[in-house]
């Protein structure tokens, strides 16, 4: 594998200028650089002949070993490739578990020669190894797909740098795969829904009912496609617990912003009409639009330039405050009372700065801080989630009876003792208990907590067992201080401290339209925040933060890695920082990050006590990033650094090992396998055949963003696969030899 990183290195051109390293579509729909001139130069009737003895035997590529060319040409080895018999002949040999994918576990003998285009297909060389043999996987795959009999394969692309290539494909490939729009192009497919369980699963769309146009729109695209089976439905204007629980009956997806656009009809002509705001979905079952999903992917988004992606999503989140009021866990209909934790203020100022010349930035933010105004005061603060006692806030969204989105059977250990108290089937206990027709107060209870967790985003933990809705966590608390001092600051510094309160976002707030509000409430806000923090929150003895019961009014003992979001909400004072990154950090730390919560807090686990996947030994692309961003904020360089690395290098290994695989989340206690997880419902992003084409949003982000931690002999480092002991051992061997040089 090629360890070079410079620009240069990474997009090669050929002699016919070519890229290497194009993209798939660029790469494979190019006839000219297959089967054109740039091909014919090494055609030639050996190699005709070759190919209709092939075609003619029936045999599979490659049918004879032939004189094998070690040569290394100046542009560099290409392989003539016939794609389905040389497709067919890897699986066989290699594909030993018959899943699609070339793994370490895979026991072929991991060597495949390939004819050499330079010698028209005579001579061969030897392809070796589960890496180079993946990536043959993956490109002939590719090229399959792209309808190519016969490919001319840069073997540059096969022992490719794999940190090169693995931010290549998140780039080019993964942001595309998992980007959606909701408009008439895609409706039948983005309105289908795994998690919908009921006896008729159709595509369904609710409209807000302001948006007349929008909902006229689909009625039109549902006449007009009668055999998609679009129901087209208009939400009341006040949404309740009640009507939320009658609508999981016809669960379906909730429009998001749309854009009037022209476009060319065959009929009329030049014509107005609405199309959908993309947005990135976070993958595998999860092909909505997410709440905090999409902030962590909004920091990858805009290290590989794709600010439209990422300005769209706020664009999405501010329509999704106005007109349900909230960022909602996910845009379907039984999310309706549920959120998850707060980021908006922070992904509108980063988009802001990469758009501030644009003519119309100061208003998207403008836009976007309101919206941010109107969910802290409506929901955050608002009576459901505001102690107000303490003034901090908790996780309590709205609803009733049992959540509708998991799998049938994941309550049916709760419910049991019901079902058998009442002596009713399990469909008619759920339906009874939720219409209320069968009071159960210990089950609103454990219900109450369940709701709760799912919208702190860390679904689910033994930090949250049955207590969430009683607890003001350190998490979401840091998050809020963030929105006070940030809302504070852009008041005052780019809106003259005077910030206008208009129609569309008053309601819910304090405020009436017209209302100026000013920097100087949202500065006392932060800082009551805080002294009320290091009052009930902070552990002067352990260095941290920890969540607070404000029902038993105590300080929890659950150690969680969301105490380092204190650095990045620039809560935690310089000696409390220090005190986290001393006696805290060390806790948290493993071969491949940071855990999510340690293993003493956790407890012990087994049959009757299952793992949860926000507990030791997980860690989670959000707790990574946080904690590298505020470690830099408190100028603990080397200390981010060095958990970066660790995460891209496990993220890296597993990449290379497993056929490019990209998960959801990562046991990073496991050096061999880390993204094999058993918790819960298991992991996203493992179950695809031959190619990986989305990986897994955040984990996306979080590598190309980790990538600009790290410094530079590490990224190399990383790309040889060197284990973060073995990099640091060398770099103190090498500064112990410079020291001794100045002797």
């Amino acid at each position: 594998m090629s360890d070079s990183t410079a620009p240069s290195a990474h997009r090669p051109r050929g002699s016919e200028d070519f890229g290497v390293f194009d993209d798939a579509k660029t790469y494979y729909a190019s006839d000219e650089r297959h089967t054109g001139r740039f091909a014919n130069r090494t055609r030639t009737y050996s190699q005709s002949s070759l190919i209709k003895q092939i075609e003619r035997l029936n045999l599979p590529e490659p049918f004879r070993r032939g004189s094998h060319d070690e040569s290394n040409l100046e542009q560099g080895r290409r392989f003539l490739i016939q794609v389905d018999a040389t497709l067919e002949s890897l699986k066989a040999q290699e594909d030993t578990d018959g899943n699609m994918q070339i793994t370490i576990e895979d026991s072929g003998p991991k060597v495949l020669p390939l004819r050499t285009a330079a010698s028209a297909g005579y001579h061969r060389f030897e392809v070796r190894g589960t890496y180079m043999l993946s990536n043959l996987l993956q490109e002939l795959t590719l090229a399959k797909e792209y309808g190519r009999k016969q490919i001319i394969l840069d073997e540059a692309r096969l022992n490719e740098n794999p940190v090169n290539r693995l931010s290549r494909l998140i780039k080019d490939h993964f942001w595309d795969g998992l980007t959606r729009r909701i408009d008439a192009s895609s409706i039948e497919i983005a309105a289908r829904d795994p998690k919908d369980w009921t006896d008729d699963p159709r595509p369904r769309i609710y409209i807000p009912s302001k948006c007349t146009a929008q909902f006229e729109y689909y009625k039109q695209v549902a006449l007009d496609r009668p055999e998609i089976r679009l129901d087209v439905q208009l939400l009341p204007e006040v949404i309740t617990p009640e009507i939320i629980r009658d609508m999981n009956e016809k669960p379906g997806l909730l429009a998001v912003a749309v854009e009037e656009v022209e476009e060319q009809d065959p009929v009329k002509g030049t014509i107005k009409t609405l199309r959908g705001l993309p947005f990135v979905v976070p993958g595998g079952r999860f092909n909505e639009l997410y709440g905090w999903d999409s902030y962590m992917e909004s920091l990858g988004l805009l290290v590989n330039d794709r600010v439209d992606l990422a300005k769209a999503m706020v664009l999405n989140f501010c329509f999704c405050i106005e007109h349900y009021g909230k960022i909602l866990n996910a845009t379907r209909s039984y999310y309706l009372g549920r959120s998850q934790p707060p980021f908006l203020t922070d992904m509108a100022l980063r988009v802001y700065e990469k758009i501030k010349h644009e003519p119309d930035a100061l208003e998207f933010l403008r836009r976007s801080i309101l919206a941010a105004i109107k969910e802290y005061h409506s929901v955050w603060t608002g009576q459901a989630r505001l102690d107000p006692t303490t003034g901090l806030s908790r996780y309590c969204p709205e609803g009733l009876g049992v959540p509708p989105e998991t799998e049938p059977s994941h309550f049916v250990h709760i419910l049991q003792p019901y079902i058998k108290k009442h002596g009713m089937e399990f469909d008619e206990f759920v339906r009874a208990y939720n219409h209320g027709e069968i009071k159960e107060p210990e089950l609103d209870n454990y219900f109450m907590h369940d709701r709760a967790v799912r919208e702190s985003g860390h679904d689910t933990s033994y930090r949250f067992e049955g207590v969430c809705a009683n607890l003001a966590t350190i998490d979401l608390n840091s998050l809020l201080f963030k929105y006070e001092t940030d809302i504070s600051r852009t008041i005052r510094s780019l809106f003259d401290d005077k910030l206008v309160m208009p129609e569309e976002f008053f309601q819910g707030t304090p405020y009436k339209p017209g209302d100026i509000l000013t920097s100087a409430l949202w500065d006392r806000k932060a800082k009551r925040r805080k002294l009320t923090m290091d009052k009930l929150m902070w552990n002067e003895e352990e260095g941290m933060f920890f969540d607070y019961d404000f029902v038993n009014k105590k300080r929890c003992t659950y150690e969680t890695a969301t105490t380092l979001w204190s650095l990045w909400a620039g809560l935690a004072s310089p000696k409390q920082a220090a005190d986290i990154v001393k006696k805290g950090l060390p806790k948290f730390e493993e071969f491949g990050g940071l855990l999510a919560g340690t293993e003493s807090s956790r407890g012990e686990i087994g049959l009757e006590r299952p793992n949860r996947q926000w507990d030791y030994p997980y860690g989670w692309a959000p707790q990574q990033m946080l904690a590298w961003t505020g470690l830099l904020r408190y100028s603990f360089n080397e200390e981010a650094e060095r958990l970066a690395y660790k995460w891209l290098f496990m993220i890296t290994k597993a990449f290379v090992d497993f056929n490019g695989v990209v998960v959801e989340k990562y046991d990073v206690t496991r050096p061999i396998d880390p993204h094999r997880v058993d918790a819960e419902y298991g992991n996203q992003g493992l179950n695809f055949k031959g190619v990986a084409k989305e990986g897994f949003g955040w984990v996306n982000a979080s590598y190309v963003y980790g990538l600009q931690i790290v410094n530079a002999h590490m990224r190399r480092a990383l790309g040889t696969l060197t284990p973060y002991p073995t990099f640091i051992k060398a770099i103190e061997q090498l500064n112990e030899k410079a020291l001794a040089d100045l002797e």
